[in-house]
């Protein structure tokens, strides 16, 4: 591993991040090693690359958020979705790795990759992940940043920028965003399985 370099902040609400450049692949698998299966930071890499991630807070909110609220659309609307939360996917012969915030299979078939991996921009900085997606072939990815939910759909090589999801075409992203940023995690769940039932509130 030859050099480093360091994007961090002391304070609670900023992730934390380190890339590590000039790193082999088998350097990569025995970062993953070391880390086993123990929560902590999660690791991307991108052609030699390295990125080690600890969430804030926040960070860790707003993906859990965001996750209850796929969840419990699915549920609303009878779909079968399978969560995998923060699963390795990587492809050697790509160069390529990544763990989302959360990823989901639609089905119960034994797939190889989400058909969905959500990210949480809180800090900005970090590997391209929409690249690191796209050689994995991760059929839609959503960043959430700023209040606002980006989606992108993977079409032949390369991702289209939607303003709906091509997974979920009729899930109001625009209200996912609004609700993801609310204190109360139940309230936001609730809300928005009122607004799918067409109940007032």
């Amino acid at each position: 591993m030859a050099s480093t370099s360091t994007a961090s902040h002391p304070a609670l609400e900023h992730d934390q991040r380190v890339i590590l450049h000039g790193v082999s692949w088998e350097d990569y698998e025995r970062l993953l090693a070391i880390r086993g299966e123990r929560s902590g930071a999660r690791i991307a890499y991108l052609r030699g690359e390295v990125e080690l991630m600890s969430p804030s807070r926040g960070h860790e909110g707003i993906k859990s958020l965001l996750g209850r609220l796929v969840e419990a659309y699915a549920e609303e609307r009878g779909l079968s979705l399978n969560a995998y939360g923060s699963w390795t996917i990587k492809e050697r012969r790509e160069e390529r790795g990544a763990e989302p915030d959360e990823c989901y299979v639609l089905g119960a078939e034994d797939a190889l990759r989400p058909d969905l991996a959500i990210e949480v921009v809180w800090t900005s900085g970090g590997l391209d992940k929409l690249e690191i997606y796209r050689g994995l072939g991760v059929r839609e990815v959503w960043f959430w940043h700023d209040g606002r939910i980006a989606v992108h759909a993977l079409e032949g090589e390369r991702y289209s920028t939607r303003a709906r999801s091509a997974l979920f075409p009729d899930l109001d992203l625009d209200l996912v965003a609004e609700l993801a940023g609310r204190a109360d995690q139940t309230q936001a769940v609730r809300a928005l399985r009122a607004r799918l039932r067409g109940e007032p509130g």
